[in-house]
């Protein structure tokens, strides 16, 4: 009998990636979302890939208690992936009880269900955004982490102290926090990739529009950071290559791998790219020309950031392979599949 995995958000650009790996590494997915950022497009992408039209979906919110109990009660789950929270830094800031009651009772709803309904394991979707700016690069899991400059950032936080917390107090249940750097990209087959609503707020997906047209000009926010090329350095990760980490995660937890009752782990590559250089590989690897500007700083961008991922290499077995130039074709291949339907 394999293993069923409860992925909260499973709909969304993370989770349906994550949901196709685990489909492909032997696990039953059991996909939940409240459809409030994303639409069918990838969990039916999901389908395609896999060749599973039968994948379980429920439609809820887990900030209904009442909904995802049953849930729990309905279905046998060994281990749950979170990832149902709101994402957008800006928003957070200007509405930071829309952020607070959302992506803190959802979580804690789905702590509790899973003890009360004996699934044990818990992987939380946490950030690199925990560190806020580094004092030193790069950053390991004893990073001391720093006071967020978002609330979106803060629930990250909360959200990682609650599951420790938790962890410590019930012996019936162990978390994994995984702090992803900067997913970018799409599945290879196209099928999948970033859905921003509106406008993006990830660079790539503002990349890919502002080369199909959908978008004027690509804003770079500052050329004048302390770094080579003067714009930000950042830690961009695959985004398969993020899922599969999510994959060996989950055997750590099955498999009683794990060390100790609560891990953190980083996930990205260790290799830091400017703004400027993703730019750059993404015009050179596509052979388009880009309409970009140089604006005035964003508030809120930290100068850079990257990831020591030697714990995640070592216990995880997990190591990122897929190059820049392959996540930015597939990225622009998603791009052109999304053009192809409108």
């Amino acid at each position: 009998m394999s293993k069923r995995v409860l992925v909260s958000g499973g709909a969304g650009y993370i989770g349906s990636h994550v949901t196709v790996e685990l489909i492909q590494a032997g696990y039953e997915v059991l996909v939940a979302d409240d459809m409030s950022n994303c639409d069918l497009t990838c969990f039916e992408g999901v389908k395609k890939i896999t060749g599973r039209e039968d994948i379980p979906f429920v439609k809820m919110s887990f900030c209904d208690e009442a909904a995802t109990e049953k849930l729990f009660s309905d279905w046998k789950i060994d281990a749950v992936i979170h990832f149902a929270a709101f994402k957008a830094v800006g928003e957070s800031v200007e509405d930071p009880l829309k952020y607070y009651g959302n992506n803190l009772n959802s979580f804690v709803n789905v702590i509790g269900a899973a003890r009360r309904h004996g699934c044990r394991n818990i992987l939380f979707s946490s950030s690199a955004t925990v560190y806020g700016e580094p004092d030193k690069q790069p950053v390991t899991e004893q990073t001391p982490r720093k006071p967020s400059t978002s609330p979106y950032g803060n629930t990250k936080q909360i959200c990682e102290d609650i599951l420790r917390d938790c962890v410590a107090a019930y012996p019936e249940i162990r978390g994994i926090a995984l702090r992803y750097f900067n997913p970018i990209g799409a599945h290879p087959s196209a099928l999948i990739g970033e859905l921003p609503r509106g406008v993006p707020n990830n660079l790539v997906p503002y990349i890919t529009q502002t080369a199909a047209g959908r978008r004027e000009c690509l804003n770079i926010f500052g050329n004048d950071y302390p770094t080579p090329d003067g714009t930000c350095l950042r830690d961009f990760i695959d985004i398969v290559d993020l899922a599969r980490a999510h994959v060996c995660a989950v055997a750590r937890m099955l498999d009683d791998k794990m060390e100790k009752e609560y891990e953190i782990f980083n996930v990205g590559t260790g290799r830091p790219l400017s703004v400027m250089e993703l730019v750059n590989a993404f015009q050179k690897v596509n052979n388009l020309k880009l309409n970009y500007k140089i604006v005035p700083r964003r508030a809120g961008d930290i100068i850079a950031i990257w990831a020591d991922p030697t714990l995640a290499n070592e216990k995880l077995g997990w190591k990122a392979t897929r190059t820049t130039e392959e996540t930015l074709a597939a990225a622009w291949a998603w791009e052109k599949h999304l053009m192809g339907k409108n």
